[in-house]
Formats: structure tokens, C-alpha cells, sequence
């Protein structure tokens, strides 16, 4: 992209992209057990590089960092994002190294998926390596927080660029609560918040002590029971909309995604959560990270229906 072109970008994303073999299952077998795919899907996922997807769908320019090799997993990434009409003017390709890849065994009947993962061996972004002040009309920063120290770089960039940080927390790791500090809205899964206040907890002291970490907002994703969230008003529920699932894989990532939406629109949470919640039912009606991801239109038509 041109200066000018870097200057319509109004979000940018950091962090994981991959390319996921899904794999249909009459049923989950024990160990040892040998059981015939029912069929098999590859397809492209990733947390940052499909809520950003999502937000292009959506009608908003974005623009991905992150790291990939130009083996087939990489070179199929980059084809994917740049039909998306994802900018990759940052996106770093590292020859001679492999592109993260997951297999996905998806349950018939129920959607729901068992994830294996492999990260590859690409070199994770450093500090180094960031550099946001070519977006300088960019409004947020969305960190799925794989590269931590790439995202706590980022994050400080963004904070004197004026921009929202977003983060989808899904597994608490080393680094993970310094870069929770830097950020202003917290989508968490339901275990991120495990080793801090046990699996006991309740969702408003996990929403509590989240916030205590430094976000000003805070909502935490329950799978099929919806989401809650945590901002100065209280408590916000949203359930979930029922459709009928073939594949939850990137349910949550597509929900991030579409919250931001919101927030360039100046929604309140419950407005942001209700719309999110609407566009990852949408995406769970067909197989794949990103298949049925919605354009406006098409979610706003299911929401009005609901």
C-alpha cells in the first residue's frame, strides 16, 4: 500500500495466522482407536487474521503483522489475506522455516471441534519488528497475544498513537498480564483467567479481577451459553443465537472481530456484544474458521429476525 492507502487502514492486527485441515467425526474416539473421517476441509484460521476477515467483510480496511515462511501453508495464507483485501504491507515472510497448521476434528451433529495445533518454527515478531506510526489514522490495535513481546510493543505504540487496544485472550501466558495492563478492552475466554482466580470462580469475581489488571472493559466468552461482560454500568449478559451448527472453530475469533465493529461505531457493550454474538452464529453454520463469516448486510438481515 501507498502512504496514502496505510492512512485508510482503521485497524490493525497482530499475531496468528494458519491454515486448518478440518476433519468431520461421527463420534470423538477413545485413544488407540482407529475411526474413518467423514469428510475433510482445508481451510484458513487464525485468532487476529480472522477477526480481521471479519472487519473486512464488514466493510473496514485492516491491516495484518505477523510472521509466516513461504512454505505451501505460508504461501497459502497470503493468498487467502490478500483476497480478503487484508494490507500485509508489515506481514514478515521468513524463508526456510514452517507456517503454523492445526487439524480440527469436528463432532457431526454438535459443531463442536477438538483442536491440535503445531506453532511452526517461524522466528515470533520482536520488539524490533514493530513499527505503527504508518497507520497514523488508525483507530485500533487488536493483539491475539501469541507474540507477547511483539504485542506489548505494539501495544505501547499504540497508546501514544491514540488508539483502542483490543486483546483476545485465550491462554494465559508468560507475559500475558503486562500486556493485559496496556489494554482497554479484554475478550477473554472462559480458562484465561484460570491461574489467577481458580476454576471456581464466578463470572463477575473473573470479570473483577480482570479488570483489575488495568482494562477499562472486560468480557469474558462462555462457547454455546453466550457471552458476559464487565464495563462502569455493571454486568452485561448476551446469550447465544440459535442456528444450526456444523463447525464452532472460530466462533470466538469471529466474535472479537465483530465487537470492534462496534466499537468504531461507538456502541455500547450490549450493542457490541449482541452484534458479535450474531456474527459468530452466522459463522457456525458452515464448516471452517472463515467460510460463513457475514457481510453487513447478511447480519443485519439475521439480527433484525432474531
Amino acid at each position: 500500500m501507498t502512504e496514502k492507502e496505510l492512512e485508510k487502514v482503521q485497524v490493525v492486527g497482530l499475531g496468528q495466522a494458519c491454515v486448518d485441515y478440518l476433519g468431520g467425526l461421527d463420534s470423538y474416539p477413545p485413544e488407540d482407536a482407529k475411526l474413518e473421517l467423514t469428510d475433510l476441509h482445508i481451510r484458513c484460521g487464525g485468532p487476529a487474521s480472522t477477526a480481521l476477515v471479519t472487519l473486512s467483510r464488514l466493510g473496514i480496511s485492516t491491516s495484518f503483522l505477523g510472521a509466516l515462511s513461504n512454505d505451501p501453508f505460508g504461501v497459502k495464507i497470503v493468498e487467502n489475506l490478500k483476497k480478503e483485501k487484508i494490507d500485509l504491507s508489515c506481514l514478515r515472510i521468513r524463508p526456510g522455516y514452517t507456517t503454523q497448521f492445526s487439524f480440527i476434528a469436528i463432532t457431526q451433529g454438535s459443531g463442536r471441534r477438538t483442536i491440535f495445533w503445531h506453532r511452526g518454527t517461524v522466528p515470533h515478531l520482536k520488539r524490533q519488528d514493530i513499527d505503527l506510526h504508518c497507520f497514523s489514522k488508525a483507530r485500533v490495535l487488536h493483539v491475539d497475544g501469541l507474540m507477547v513481546e511483539a504485542a506489548i510493543e505494539a501495544a505501547r505504540q499504540a497508546r501514544d498513537l491514540g488508539m483502542t487496544i483490543v486483546m483476545d485472550a485465550g491462554t494465559m501466558r508468560q507475559g500475558s498480564v503486562e500486556l493485559v495492563s496496556l489494554v482497554d478492552i479484554l475478550i477473554a475466554s472462559e480458562t484465561f483467567a484460570i491461574p489467577l482466580v481458580g476454576s471456581d470462580a464466578s463470572h463477575k469475581a473473573t470479570l473483577l479481577a480482570l479488570r483489575e489488571l488495568g482494562p477499562k472493559e472486560v468480557v469474558i466468552t462462555l462457547g454455546v451459553r453466550g457471552s458476559v461482560g464487565l464495563n462502569n454500568q455493571g454486568v452485561v449478559f448476551q446469550e447465544t443465537f440459535l442456528v444450526n451448527a456444523m463447525d464452532t472453530t472460530g466462533a470466538g475469533d469471529v466474535y472479537h472481530g465483530a465487537y470492534i465493529y462496534g466499537l468504531l461505531q461507538d456502541w455500547d457493550m450490549d450493542r457490541c456484544m449482541r452484534f458479535a454474538s450474531g456474527a459468530a452464529a452466522l459463522k457456525c453454520t458452515q464448516i471452517g474458521a472463515q467460510t460463513a463469516i457475514p457481510n453487513l448486510e447478511t447480519l443485519h438481515d439475521f439480527l433484525v429476525k432474531i
